[in-house]
Parts: C-alpha cells; structure tokens; sequence
C-alpha cells in the first residue's frame, strides 16, 4: 500500500489508478479542490518527495509549474510513497455529499442576463455547507451544471444560485426558457473547498467577476451573523463586470469593517467608480498583502492573473484561495 503524507504530519493510503484527491477523501481527509478535471487549478500543490504520474491532462500547469514539481491531484496518483506540500483542510472533515430531490421556489431575474434561483428541499433533508462551497444541480435527462450557492445557511434550508446565461448553453436554455417554479429537479452537494478559513491576517479580501459574487455574499452573510469571524478583521470586497449593468447587487455591510468597491472594465463616460480589472484594482490600493488572505472566484483568467501578480506583491501563496468559474455548455 502507498503512503502519502502531507505537510502538517497527516498521512493516508493510496490504490493504484486512484487519484491523490480521491484516496484522500476515501480516507476522510478533504485536500483543496473545485472543478475535478484538471482546468481550475485549485488542487495544486508540489510534490516534496516520492513519484507520480498523471491520470489525465493536468491543463492548468504551466510548463514552468511542472517543473518545479508542482502536480493536481485531482490528475495525479502516487507510484511510490509520496510527500505532499498540502494540508487537510479540517472544517470540511463533519460535511456530507448528498444527492436530493429539489424544486425551484422561486425565479428571479437580476440582470439582462442573470436569474437567482431558488431551490427547496425536503424539510426532513436539509443541506448543510459552509459558505462558498457549490452544488450540482441536475436536470432532464442527466444533464449536470455546478453553481455556487449564494446564501449562507437558512433557517428554511433554501439555497440561492445566481446563474448567468450561456449563449447556446443546454442548461441555459432551460433556466431563461422554460423553467419554472415547483418544477423538479434534483441537487449534489455541497463541493468544493472555498471557504472561511481560519487565518491570522488582518485584512480579508474578496474578489470577484461576474457570478463569482455569489459565494463572497453567502461568506459575507456568515461575517454578518457570525461577528466573532470579523472582529478586527479590514474587509475589501472588489466586484468585476463589464459594464454597470452587470453590478446588479450591493452588500449589506452595517456591523463590518467593510468597503464595496465595483470595477467595470468597459465603463461608460458617466462611470464614477473604478475600471480595469479587479485585482490591478487592489493592487493599485496598496494594501498590506502580507497581512492579508485573499478570496478570489469568477473567470479562470482572473483567478490565473490574481494569483500571478498578488503572490510576485508580497501575498503569502498559502494566503490565497479560490474557486475559477470553468466554462460549459
């Protein structure tokens, strides 16, 4: 049997042809991941000692990346004891994936392009999720998408999605076509390892393209209820859209040490706020990345580049988290 430790001292087994991600959840052990094909990045880690081998295409590793030993292990399994430069992460050790029935509640629109839904599940089935992680929502004929769930946990068990359409997307044709309250459908979840984590920095930074706000307003509601998570904690949360249009909600931040600050980067000549892009936003603002922890989700390119530029600024690498919005029709 294989043996893989991880840096803080944890080890687990590994089979052949099992990925490093999947031996370590059969072991309880929740290692970072979102996507689970090798395109979002967020599994990486570097290999300190022992022999791998890919699985399957690791596409989101730059030829110098590979290079320096780093792999994904949601690609990667173990042909020798392996040491790995990762961690479990211990607040998702009590979460259950389940599958469950589910109706739509409610659909609005929020942008020309956007529709919250809301999803009900059976009372006696509630999901429970940290704020952050996402689901899969399955419809007619197996057809599966992942969406973040926007809202921290509920007293009813409701579970928001923010959804923007996709031109000649198959789900998309069902969500902006034909689909309807009381219909029925059917969840997995929760995935993913974006999450509140447990960090020392004073300053908590949010940033987000697109959709990507809807896991930051499900954190951002936990802060809220949660007080203790905040207390003396700089929050700065950075929206990216392309025009206004595409800013179609505003935190409530009353009892947070917070500030909102929206980026367009095709403003119109009445834009008042800022453009460009999200993190050359921040990077402008000349935070203090070393005492920061930085929450980025939306758009592969911005989740790369943010990565890129806030780590060569002085951002600790284990001091950045993300979840990248992978593309599907």
């Amino acid at each position: 049997m294989i043996s893989v430790k991880l840096y803080n001292g944890k080890t687990f087994s590994s089979e052949p042809g099992t990925s490093l991600l999947d031996s370590a959840k059969a072991a309880g052990i929740t290692l970072e991941y979102s996507c689970r094909t090798g395109r979002c990045g967020v599994c990486k880690t570097t290999v300190l000692s022992g022999d791998t081998e890919a699985l399957k295409g690791e596409s989101s590793l730059t030829a110098d990346e590979l290079a320096a030993g780093m792999i994904l292990t949601c690609c990667r399994q173990a042909l020798s004891n392996v040491e790995l430069d990762a961690e479990d992460i211990g607040a998702l050790g009590d979460i259950v994936v389940k599958t469950l029935p589910c109706r739509i509640d409610t659909i609005t629109r929020l942008a020309e392009n956007v529709v919250e839904v809301v999803l009900r599940v059976p009372p006696t089935s509630k999901l429970h999720y940290l704020p952050g992680q996402y689901l899969d929502v399955i419809g007619e004929g197996g057809l599966r998408r992942s969406y973040s769930i926007a809202n921290a946990q509920r007293a009813d068990g409701k579970l928001e999605l923010q959804i923007r359409e996709v031109e000649q997307g198959s789900m998309s044709q069902y969500w902006f076509g034909s689909a309807k309250p009381n219909d029925l459908l059917r969840l997995e979840g929760p995935l993913g390892t974006f999450c509140l984590r447990d960090k020392s920095a004073s300053t908590l930074v949010f940033l987000a393209t697109g959709t990507g706000i809807a896991p930051v307003k499900a954190i951002l509601e936990q802060l809220l209820s949660t007080p203790k998570l905040a207390e003396g904690k700089n929050i700065r949360i950075y929206w990216g859209g392309r025009t206004a249009a595409d800013i179609y909600w505003t935190p409530q931040l009353d009892g947070l040490s917070a500030s909102f600050i929206p980026v367009l980067s095709r403003a119109s000549a009445d834009w008042q706020g800022r453009t460009g892009y999200v993190q050359a936003a921040l990077l402008d603002d000349a935070i203090d990345l070393a005492q920061a922890v930085v929450y980025a989700c939306g758009s592969e390119d911005m989740i790369h580049s943010a990565r890129e530029a806030l780590t060569v600024a002085g951002l600790p690498v284990k001091h950045f988290y993300s979840d990248a919005f992978v593309s599907s029709n």
